[in-house]
């Protein structure tokens, strides 16, 4: 059934439109209300859904999860075996999701002494890297994703890192680089993968790899709220998202969302974004900023021009919420209804 949302305020990219009107038309948006139900919003503000370019699934209950915060995509960053991944990508009515498959790490890192990704993540060589990206490509992902130590941490060699991306990169595929450390974003921002996932929680990152990663179009995911949720040292990680957003190196809200039995961080999915949104405000970006950044921004850098904004013919990922987010950030809490690609999802009650 065609539905006419009526009286509703739309996030445009820059601020709120007056009340209008917005047909949700099965799959995507419509742009004719003739002969739709009509749905009174009474002035409530429609977003597109939202995406979190960090998320780690465990299978479809994840994308459920998701998608009752008003999550409408997100952007899985280590999700193995393969079996599982094609499973879950059968499911239907939750979120959208993309996979990086099996990571590429190195021997001695945390990834494989902490949460034991499977031995064939290892890669050792430049031969190994590009071996890497061949498998994930069999397997069909969506991205590839690599995990940068400090030098001596354990982890790939920048020269086995750079092959990694560049490997991807004559695949067409983008890559995302893991780095927690300021050592490892040193060596992450130099193979020069298209995301660095997290900001340092050792210290700030240097002028030198900000100013890298303006000039090389890199863009950061900082998942603040797991390290809020692991009590990571805030003032640094603040102090990184304010130097990459004054030399405008681009951010986009990723939350490391989890439900590993290993790491004993409870960042759950869907909630955890709205709490990085709230970080990301307290870091110096403006709620205009962070919406863009969670909507349009980073579909447009992971390559996905079907959703991000609202508008006829796009998918109907849509967020319905309570009062104003452009002014208070937090407004998106208040959810009132959610579509992912037209269907409508069943929120948890309150």
């Amino acid at each position: 059934m065609r539905t006419a949302l009526t009286n509703v305020r739309v996030f445009d990219g820059q601020q709120l439109t007056d009340p209008t009107t917005v047909v949700v038309d099965g799959p995507v948006i419509g742009d004719n209300a003739d002969g739709a139900r009509e749905v009174d919003a009474a002035g409530a503000t429609l977003l597109p859904g939202l995406i979190d370019a960090h998320v780690h699934l465990s299978g479809p209950e994840s994308l459920d999860a998701l998608a009752r915060w008003g999550v409408t995509t997100a952007f899985d960053m280590a999700f193995w075996p393969v079996e599982r991944v094609k499973a879950t990508r059968e499911h239907t009515g939750g979120a959208d999701f993309r996979s990086a498959g099996l990571p590429a790490i190195g021997p001695d890192g945390m990834h494989a002494k902490v949460i034991k990704i499977p031995a064939d993540a290892i890669v050792l060589t430049p031969a190994d890297a590009r071996r890497h990206v061949e498998l994930r490509v069999a397997e069909g992902v969506d991205h590839i994703k690599g995990i940068a130590e400090a030098p001596g941490d354990g982890g790939p060699s920048q020269e086995t890192l750079t092959a990694l991306v560049d490997a991807a990169h004559e695949h067409g595929l983008k890559v995302v680089m893991h780095a927690a450390s300021v050592g490892a974003y040193t060596l992450a921002v130099a193979t020069k993968a298209d995301f660095i996932t997290h900001v340092p929680v050792d210290g700030v990152i240097k002028p030198d790899d900000v100013a890298a990663m303006r000039a090389n179009g890199q863009i950061d995911i900082p998942t603040l709220a797991i390290f809020e949720a692991g009590g990571g040292a805030t003032d640094n990680l603040f102090a990184s998202v304010a130097a990459l957003r004054e030399a405008g190196v681009e951010i986009v809200p990723g939350t490391d969302a989890h439900s590993t039995p290993a790491i004993q961080i409870h960042n759950p999915h869907g909630q955890s974004l709205h709490r990085e949104f709230e970080l990301l405000a307290l870091a110096g970006l403006s709620p205009v900023e962070i919406l863009r950044s969670a909507t349009e921004v980073s579909a447009r850098a992971f390559g996905l021009t079907d959703r991000g904004r609202i508008a006829p013919g796009l998918r109907a990922d849509l967020l319905l919420v309570d009062g104003d987010p452009t002014t208070d950030i937090s407004a998106t809490r208040n959810i009132k209804a959610v579509w992912c690609a037209g269907n409508p999802i069943a929120l948890p009650a309150t």
